[in-house]
C-alpha cells in the first residue's frame, strides 16, 4: 500500500476556511477519484513560522492506483487549491510504501 502525505502550512488569517474547504470539498474531491481507500487530516504541533501546519494522509492499495491519481487528477486538484489559497499556503508533498500496518 502506499501512503500519500501533503503537508500544508496555511496562513492562520485563512486556515478556517481552509479547514472547511478541505473537509467539504478538496478531500471529498480527491476521495472521489477512486484512487485511495482512505484518508485523513492531522495537525502538526511544533515550531511553525507564520502559518499553521496539517498533514493530510491518503492510503491507496497500490502503486498503479497512486500513478493513476497523480496522472490524472493531481494537476487538476492541486490548481484548485492553488487558486484558492495563493500567497497564503506552502506545501510539500511525499509518497511512502507502507511496510507493515500494526492495530489494536
Amino acid at each position: 500500500m502506499i501512503l500519500y502525505n501533503v503537508t500544508v502550512s496555511i496562513d492562520p488569517n485563512v486556515h478556517e476556511d481552509w479547514l472547511k474547504w478541505m473537509r467539504e470539498s478538496h478531500i471529498p474531491d480527491v476521495m472521489e477519484t477512486g484512487c485511495f481507500i482512505e484518508s485523513r487530516i492531522s495537525r502538526v504541533h511544533g515550531e511553525e513560522e507564520g502559518g499553521l501546519t496539517f498533514a493530510i494522509s491518503y492510503v491507496a492499495e497500490s502503486q498503479g492506483l497512486y500513478d493513476q491519481y497523480t496522472n490524472e487528477y493531481a494537476s487538476k486538484l492541486q490548481a484548485e487549491h492553488s487558486a484558492r489559497y495563493s500567497g497564503k499556503f506552502a506545501a510539500f508533498r511525499t509518497m511512502l510504501t507502507i511496510l507493515d500496518e500494526f492495530k489494536k
